[in-house]
């Protein structure tokens, strides 16, 4: 499946605030945004004018960016939240919100997103006492996610969690420390959900 290969902290850049897309690098002074608060690319400190069409395109990439989506899988979920029955704009940061790459990151078993995907694809997580190793799996509530037993000695969960085991998990989840694992104890609402932009205006955007 394709991915983004360039630089991540352009993204970051590009968006004008942290996505938190490297892991623990995003809190030092190593961040690119950090050295360098403006866009990539030779007019990245110019003074632009935003249209209302760019408004509208930086909240969808912004969003699309954070959960590390591509536009094709992006634009299915969109087309999937317009189908159901609750608010648009809503249902799709729930659904980005309860994949299971997002929810590893969220119950710090992982640094990143991108870390997250990775070590999921390597089937180092379990979903009920199932392997599953599909980053895009859809968490439900009662789930319980958790670092096979195989994995749990490793010298990488050692150093994850010494690096994230301190982060605070969102009240939707339930972390468990000690045995590496976390219940998905509710489906996220709106307000539980951490991510600064209007949804509303990536519902328009598609909309045109």
């Amino acid at each position: 499946m394709a991915r983004y290969t360039e630089s991540t902290c352009k993204l970051c850049r590009r968006e004008g605030e942290k996505l938190f897309l490297k892991g623990e690098r995003c809190y030092t002074s190593k961040c690119a945004l950090t050295k360098r608060g403006y866009a990539p690319g030779q007019h990245g400190q110019g003074r632009k004018k935003t249209s209302e069409y760019g408004v509208h395109l930086r909240a969808k990439q912004k969003t699309r960016r954070y959960y590390g989506v591509l536009e094709k899988q992006f634009r299915g979920y969109f087309d999937a939240a317009a189908a159901s029955k609750g608010i648009t704009g809503e249902e799709l940061l729930k659904t980005l919100e309860t994949r299971l790459d997002n929810v590893v990151y969220r119950l710090n078993l992982a640094t990143s997103r991108a870390e997250a995907r990775q070590l999921v694809i390597h089937g180092h997580y379990t979903v009920n006492g199932k392997k599953v190793n599909i980053p895009s799996y859809i968490v439900k509530a009662g789930d319980v996610i958790a670092v096979k037993d195989k994995s749990k000695s490793s010298e990488k969960f050692k150093a994850i969690t010494e690096i994230a085991g301190s982060k605070v998990v969102p009240s939707w989840l339930e972390a468990d420390k000690e045995n590496l694992k976390g219940k998905v104890v509710s489906l996220p609402t709106r307000e539980e959900i951490d991510l600064q932009v209007n949804e509303t205006l990536i519902v328009e955007f598609y909309s045109k």
